[in-house]
């Protein structure tokens, strides 16, 4: 299992949101490219970074610090947030960014995403957001009556190999993640599926290993000093727990 540090841009600087609310924010760093660095620093093998201002108004806010963190890290980055063009993409990829997460166009324009996956495939991820089980878009400002499973077997279909599943109520409250859904996912695809929203100690990485996900994000409680990121990667290591 790979753990993937978070840093999740706002205002040029690195913030963690509860339950995914822009009024509720903490700011942890004002240099989202030193903490970029610190936590490949500290052994990570791939690094989840998240354009909040994109996500919010759907256009690049901070693709050139996100360039700067894809170019200068030894790590591969994955980035998601406001990417809803083609030409977004491309952009993305060009600044060395690893992996494009593709959320709301998943619900709001699968033409999009289909393109995507064809011309790109493994570098495409599917973001899906959900709140009691139904996909949140547009920055998960709006609710939407997509079921969560169905969707991510819908993408399965036509191609995509990464889902990171989110569950929002979860997300910056560190009270833990939601096991049972985070393993109904990972057991109802044939498809790598990375868990997002809850981790707030290291037997929340325990448990999460257990419920056969390929992958964790972890994002307040590493900044809060609650999970120690070297010891969570040796939890996600091993290959007993």
């Amino acid at each position: 299992m790979i753990i993937y540090p978070a840093i999740d841009i706002k205002d040029g600087k690195c913030v963690r949101l509860v339950q995914g609310k822009f009024d509720s924010v903490t700011t942890y760093s004002d240099e989202p490219f030193t903490m970029a660095l610190k936590w490949a620093s500290c052994g990570a093998e791939y690094l989840h970074v998240v354009d909040l201002d994109g996500a919010r108004t759907g256009r690049p806010i901070n693709h050139e610090l996100i360039g700067k963190i894809s170019s200068s890290i030894d790590i591969p980055v994955q980035i998601g947030g406001g990417i809803r063009s083609f030409e977004t993409i491309e952009d993305l990829f060009n600044r060395g960014v690893s992996r494009v997460i593709l959320g709301t166009s998943v619900v709001k324009n699968p033409e999009l995403v289909e393109k995507a996956l064809r011309k790109f495939k493994n570098k495409i991820a599917i973001g899906i957001d959900a709140k009691g089980g139904k996909v949140s878009v547009d920055g998960w400002e709006k609710n939407s009556d997509v079921d969560a499973l169905e969707l991510a077997k819908k993408v399965e279909s036509i191609g995509a190999v990464t889902i990171i599943y989110t569950d929002i109520s979860r997300d910056g409250m560190l009270k833990g993640p939601n096991l049972f859904a985070m393993e109904r996912m990972a057991t109802s695809v044939g498809i790598d599926v990375i868990a997002s929203g809850g981790v707030g100690c290291l037997e929340d990485v325990k448990n999460l290993k257990e419920t056969g996900v390929f992958g964790v994000i972890i994002g307040k409680a590493l900044y809060t000093g609650n999970v120690d990121l070297t010891q969570a990667i040796k939890i996600a290591r091993r290959t007993q727990i």
